[in-house]
């Protein structure tokens, strides 16, 4: 029930707040402004909830030191992205084909930061942290990566393995994150470093969504293996390596922080129940 609670006020949020942004999307001020409203509105319903079903204050959303912890998770995604789109371009399969539009990239600024906030408050906040606490932190992780993953085959242009792609590189390494630091602060800026680095900056597809206009005309050509086809550089092998890499870097800070929570005895028919 305690995660019902929390799941049910904060998908409104992110249901309506995404169906209201995606209508105007083609005025990238009022993306850019009712996006990071989204985001701010569902974080505020996330502590109300919290506060309400675990009478705790949400510690996870803490307004102290969030704003270095998500410019810290920025960076990390960034920076990750950027790895994965040198080395498919050294491979020969992107290339910069002129400037973009900078008005588009502010709007997608908003559209990425809704997107990330409330994904991290859905799956990282209420279901990784609530099912680890019953399981463990290694099932918990499992499970929610491949909700995550299953989760972006409802996208436009979304295959089987660009969802078993980002299971594995995305829906891993942002529990691991969590596990990590126990904010949802630096994996809500890794989520939104990497949407906005693929989108914004480099204009590339986002998890099977469609073509985006970011700072940069980016295009993509050659093997789909290489380039992850219509479903975006996510499902490119790079992405997926290096996602594997940084989630075994966050669970290794994890365990030597002592934040890794033992799988639980009889942990599978808990769930099961």
């Amino acid at each position: 029930m305690r995660l019902l609670k929390q799941l049910v006020p904060v998908a409104l949020v992110a249901f309506a707040g995404g169906a209201i942004v995606g209508a105007v999307q083609g005025n990238p001020l009022l993306t850019l402004l009712l996006g990071l409203a989204t985001a701010v509105l569902a974080v505020l319903v996330y502590a109300r909830v919290v506060r309400w079903s675990e009478q705790r204050a949400p510690v996870e959303v803490a307004a102290r030191g969030a704003a270095l912890a998500v410019a810290r998770g920025t960076l990390i995604g960034v920076a990750l992205f950027a790895a994965v789109i040198v080395n498919i371009a050294f491979m020969g399969g992107y290339r910069i084909d002129g400037l973009g539009s900078p008005a588009g990239a502010a709007g997608l600024l908003g559209f990425m930061a809704a997107a990330a906030v409330t994904e991290e408050l859905l799956f990282r906040g209420i279901l990784f942290r609530i099912v680890e606490e019953r399981t463990g932190t290694w099932p918990a992780l499992a499970l929610t990566a491949l909700l995550f993953g299953l989760s972006h085959l409802f996208n436009p242009h979304a295959d089987l393995w660009g969802a078993i792609a980002i299971a594995i590189e995305a829906g891993g390494m942002l529990a691991a994150a969590y596990a990590a630091t126990r904010t949802l602060w630096v994996p809500i800026g890794v989520h939104f470093g990497w949407n906005f680095a693929a989108a914004g900056i480099f204009g590339t597809e986002v998890s099977g969504n469609g073509a985006t206009q970011g700072l940069l005309h980016g295009v993509t050509s050659g093997p789909a293996l290489l380039t992850g086809g219509s479903f975006g550089p996510e499902a490119s092998p790079y992405a997926v390596v290096f996602g594997l890499l940084l989630t075994v870097a966050f669970m290794w800070l994890a365990r030597r922080r002592g934040n890794v929570v033992p799988i639980r005895r009889g942990a599978t028919a808990t769930l099961a129940r």
